[in-house]
């Protein structure tokens, strides 16, 4: 794709007019102003080129806009980052910026800018080969664009057709891209712009190349003249020399040899003027030679003719003799290299069969991990919203104590689905480890109480040995360490009856910022040969068959607790003995708090008053998670009406007024996306929630493409899901 010079001066009219000719009463702050002004000098050093001074002054405008809560400064910046990494190339890092500005664009409705960024993302695209995607998000901008009657959308207009036009014909589709250049001429030349010469100017030769692969050479010919004398006036060198080849091409199509070898000449010497190119006319001697003997050949000069032929006579003869003399050795070679070959075949062709088997394999892999890690998180719902529900019923102490443990329990087991059955995530090494605040010797007892009845049933007991020297608060990730402790104490119990597990933390030493903690998990159980060692930490292994038919298990317990360790620059090490028992130990480093009194939970800011009497739509099919959502609403006094599928819901919000819906994705007929477009067409103010059981990790892009206000996954905690419904009422000023 080609530069589009056009665009730095389109975002900097954007700029002028959102920062100083919109309504300038809007600026009430001082950091407001020094955001536009950075954001200015930003714009002044994309124009030079200097573009690492112009990321570090947009980088620090849009800090200082996040500061003020000015959403529309904070997009306006990422989409200028983007713009820049575009030009340096840096793809990687144009993504999520450019990604950031169009959902806030989204939020704020503001469609200029949202256009902009499409057009900038459709670049992206197109420049990491992602032309279909480019094309989408170009018709996208296109459409924005025509809408608007500002001078700025008509020039961006025009720059987007360009765009379209040139991806249509490096696809071949010159009739369609002929359609999008005449489009963008009409509008550049309607600019009434002398800076917009340079890109009709080449819109030309655009024009002429695709109507010259049409074989339309009278159209092609005009064009291409038409950009010849545009860039010669103006002094375009590229277009020009580019034009006067074309010109030569098209001649000789036409038959007009001699023209074809005037355009052709002249083309050589503006490339050596313009680029100093002394191999321009060897590279094209043979298109001159062929041209003077179309136009008369007879007066072809015979003299080269006839040294060309001296000259092949000598070459002939050089290489029969060096071929002589090289006979006897490629003789003796000869045999060798065929069977050689033929080996490197049949290996080769095993390689193919056996790539394919692998992403054929690797393509169920995902696809079952997709379907096994929905059809889990859906009962899953079920186990932790009932014990919500439980919980707020005053149940006796007993009875609590029982509920919190299944919460607890519950908590892992999501974890477990979320990061374990994903395993294309945890090998790849995706998990985040979370820096929270947590009480250890907490997390370490919810454990133990968790674990406590199963040891009982198999005779063991468990035994806690716990440093008095350890803080109470930590920072770490909590719920890593419960899952490595889970798997550990666990894997101790199964493999042991009527025995002993004993759970040890010391700290080894610590300072004012870190404590190095030592854990050890011991039992007295079946213990570990010395060749299975080395394997028992691969995914599924087990000891032995034998030990897997007595036991039962998957196997993945102690390659989870491998991987999670790595992660926190961690290393698991296990002593074992035969008949005897086991110990597996390791040391974790954790931070320390200043605020020994600073909760481990997250606090949510929740005005649950405002909350009540609202009236939510819920687009759900599973009957059950419909009573589990409307009695979490019913119990803060929310108003609740159920949809079982998409196309009620759309009726629904249709006819009835609703604060909120929270909608499902994969339901029976349309899905939740489907159902969010089609109520956007109508509805665009409505906050939209995607309340689902599905990975959202790799396709959250196009959860906010369809309209999507935000998401939540399922399960969720209690107090994130009124967390996120009372922001979303309160972005869209339902509640203040």
């Amino acid at each position: 794709m080609l530069f589009d010079r056009n665009l730095v001066v389109v975002l900097f009219t954007l700029f002028c007019f959102n920062a100083f000719g919109q309504k300038p009463k809007n600026l009430k702050t001082t950091q407001e102003i020094q955001v536009n002004y950075l954001l200015l000098e930003g714009l002044n050093d994309i124009n030079t080129a200097e573009f690492d001074k112009s990321i570090l002054k947009i980088q620090e405008a849009k800090q200082l806009a996040g500061e003020i809560n000015n959403q529309s400064l904070v997009g306006l910046s990422q989409q200028l980052l983007a713009n820049v990494y575009l030009k340096q190339g840096e793809y990687d890092k144009a993504f999520p910026e450019i990604h950031e500005a169009i959902k806030i664009h989204q939020e704020l409705q503001e469609l200029n800018k949202l256009a902009e960024d499409y057009l900038i993302y459709a670049q992206i695209l197109d420049k990491t080969n992602n032309k279909a995607e480019a094309l989408k998000f170009l018709n996208q901008s296109i459409t924005i664009f025509a809408s608007s009657g500002e001078k700025n959308a008509k020039q961006s207009l025009a720059t987007a057709h360009l765009y379209k036009g040139s991806i249509l014909q490096e696809q071949k589709k010159d009739e369609s891209a002929i359609q999008e250049f005449q489009k963008a001429i009409q509008f550049f030349s309607k600019l009434n712009d002398p800076g917009n010469n340079y890109n009709i100017a080449r819109l030309k030769l655009f024009n002429a190349r695709s109507h010259n692969n049409l074989n339309n050479l009278d159209s092609s010919f005009d064009s291409a003249f038409e950009a010849y004398n545009l860039s010669k006036e103006d002094s375009y060198p590229l277009v020009e020399t580019e034009a006067l080849r074309l010109l030569s091409t098209v001649a000789r199509k036409r038959g007009n040899t001699e023209n074809a070898l005037n355009y052709l000449e002249l083309y050589t010497k503006k490339a050596q003027l313009y680029f100093q190119e002394d191999r321009v006319s060897t590279r094209n001697l043979a298109a001159r030679n062929a041209l003077i003997a179309d136009i008369n050949p007879d007066n072809y000069d015979v003299s080269k003719r006839v040294q060309a032929n001296k000259i092949t006579t000598v070459l002939i003869i050089a290489l029969f003799t060096i071929l002589c003399l090289l006979a006897l050795s490629l003789y003796k070679n000869n045999n060798l290299r065929a069977k050689a070959n033929e080996l490197l075949q049949a290996k080769n062709a095993e390689l193919v069969i056996a790539k394919e088997n692998a992403e054929k394999a690797s393509v169920v892999k995902a696809q079952f991990l997709s379907t096994i890690t929905h059809e889990l998180r859906t009962p899953m719902y079920a186990v932790t919203g009932l014990t919500h529900l439980l919980l707020s019923e005053n149940p006796t102490e007993e009875q609590k104590k029982h509920l919190d443990s299944l919460k607890f329990s519950g908590e892992y087991l999501l974890s477990l689905i979320n990061n374990i059955l994903d395993l294309n995530k945890l090998e790849a090494d995706k998990v985040e480890v979370e820096q929270a605040t947590f009480n250890l010797r907490k997390r370490v007892d919810d454990v133990l109480f968790a674990l406590e009845r199963s040891a009982q049933e198999k005779g063991n007991k468990l035994h806690l040995e716990y440093d008095s020297e350890i803080p109470d608060q930590i920072i770490g990730d909590p719920l890593m360490i419960s899952q490595i402790l889970i798997n550990l104490i666990g894997n101790g119990n199964k493999f042991t009856r009527d025995g002993d597990i004993f759970v040890r933390i010391k700290q080894l030493n610590r300072n004012e910022t870190q404590t190095y903690l030592h854990f050890e998990v011991e039992d007295t159980g079946e213990g570990i040969s010395k060749k299975k060692q080395k394997d028992i930490f691969q995914n599924f292994t087990q000891g032995s068959v034998q030990i897997n038919r007595k036991f039962g298990g998957t196997g993945l317990g102690l390659s989870i607790v491998k991987r999670l360790l790595t992660l926190q620059k961690s290393k698991i090490e296990l002593e074992s003995t035969l008949g005897k028992g086991s110990r597996f130990f390791f040391d974790i480093k954790y931070g320390l708090t200043q605020n020994k009194k600073e909760p481990e939970e997250r606090v949510y800011e929740i005005d649950y008053e405002a909350l009540k009497g609202r009236k939510l739509l819920v687009v759900e099919d599973n009957k059950i998670n419909q009573m589990i959502t409307r009695k979490i609403l019913e119990k803060n006094e929310m108003k609740c009406d159920v949809a079982d599928n998409g196309e009620i819901a759309i009726e629904k919000v249709r006819f009835e007024n609703y604060d909120l819906v929270l909608m499902d994705i994969h339901m029976p007929g349309i899905s939740g996306i489907e159902a969010t477009q089609k109520i956007r067409e109508f509805n665009k103010d409505l906050p939209i929630l995607a309340l689902t059981a599905v990975t959202i990790d790799e396709n959250i892009d196009d959860f906010y493409l369809a309209g999507f206000n935000d998401i939540i996954p399922k399960p969720y905690k209690v107090e994130e899901f009124f967390f996120k419904i009372h922001n979303a009422l309160k972005r869209k000023n339902v509640i203040l």
